[in-house]
């Protein structure tokens, strides 16, 4: 992968951005046409072009959204080629992660106890940083088997070692850490929510990208159900809005400066599209986070966004991520805001990306020749 700047004038966060951008660009494509399927589904059945229940529906929403779902798997393989360890012992961490058994406890809220240990509850379907965590460790794990394990009994033994180490640590560590972090910031903006709406607004709409980022937006998630079937609505799912739209119009700006990558500008363009779908995955992993700057802009844009949803009390009443296709369940008092919001911060965070984005986006065509 090429690199503008000498790597020796890199810091830390380019360090580590260029593993994840290693670890994304294989599937980019992948993860910007499945967004695209399953909202070309969902928009059908909004419609009535189709029905839940049929088998048309049943089909294409099972490959496109199964990928989100089985997310871990795909990072597994790319990780394991980014960070030089066996592919199919990686392999082994999602599955453990995954297991019919093991999600049935976690994800419904209950606890597991390994040796005395507390195994929080985690959601590990589309997560990203713990498969991730997961295979880094792995990676240390591995290299002294394969230096002092004997041939003879490498073969069997080795898995055997590399799993009884980094799965405990996996459940035990990795996994709830975008739960906590979630929780944290969750129990912050109600905090706040019960002060000022506007500012809690703000606070949801710059920080909820980056907890997608870090999968801990899911802790959000059993909160605005919970919401919705207890009061009828949600007030939270309205402020991430902006956010999202935010990350579209990051992204159309930050491809705009690629003129001669191609592939990159491509990249950008249908992220950005998969995101005014709803989907922002794409632009954060193939775009806006490896930029960084663009990553500034949307956060900012999502800010002012949610502060201005914050200030009417938009509410939502059934459970849905806001976007143009799911925007019937945001009817109701402040839903001309809300759409207003969305728009309005699409256009800021295209402006505040122009400008960041200025003199500092690579558009070497190196990466595409190899």
């Amino acid at each position: 992968m090429s690199e503008a700047i000498p790597r020796k004038k890199n810091g830390a966060y380019k360090v580590v951005i260029d593993q994840i951008t290693g670890i994304f660009f294989p599937i980019i494509n992948i993860i910007t046409g499945a967004s695209i399927l399953k909202s070309i589904v969902v928009l059908l059945v909004t419609f009535g072009v189709l029905t839940t229940d049929s088998g048309v529906y049943q089909i294409f929403y099972a490959v496109s959204d199964g990928f989100f779902y089985f997310l871990p798997f795909f990072l597994a393989v790319t990780a394991s080629k980014q960070w030089k360890t066996d592919p199919y012992l990686s392999m082994l961490i999602p599955i453990a992660m995954l297991y019919p058994d093991i999600t049935a406890v976690l994800e419904h809220g209950q606890n597991l106890s390994f040796l005395g240990i507390t195994v929080p509850a985690t959601v590990y379907h589309s997560s990203v940083i713990p498969v991730l965590m997961a295979i880094g460790l792995l990676h240390f794990v591995e290299k002294p088997c394969d230096k002092f394990l004997h041939e003879s009994v490498k073969g069997f033994l080795k898995p055997m070692i590399c799993c009884v180490v980094v799965l405990p640590i996996t459940f035990i560590l990795f996994g709830p850490m975008g739960a906590w972090i979630g929780d944290f910031l969750t129990k912050i903006f109600f905090a706040l929510y019960d002060w000022n709406s506007i500012i809690a607004g703000a606070f949801m709409g710059f920080i909820i990208q980056p907890m997608v980022v870090v999968g801990a937006h899911w802790s959000v998630v059993p909160v605005c159900i919970s919401n919705i079937a207890n009061s009828g609505y949600d007030v939270i799912l309205p402020l991430m809005g902006g956010a999202v739209y935010g990350q579209a119009g990051a992204a159309l700006a930050a491809g705009l400066y690629y003129k001669k990558n191609k592939q990159k500008r491509q990249i950008a363009f249908q992220a950005s599209l998969t995101a005014a779908l709803g989907v922002t995955e794409p632009a954060l992993f193939g775009v806006n986070v490896p930029l960084l700057r663009p990553m500034i802009a949307a956060c900012l844009a999502g800010a002012i966004g949610g502060g201005i949803v914050g200030a009417v009390g938009t509410q939502c009443f059934s459970f849905a991520f806001p976007s143009f296709l799911t925007c019937v369940a945001y009817v109701g008092p402040g839903f001309g805001v809300f759409l207003f919001s969305m728009a309005f911060s699409f256009v800021l965070a295209f402006l505040f990306a122009l400008i960041l984005c200025k003199g500092h986006v690579d558009d070497s065509v190196a990466e595409e020749k190899e």
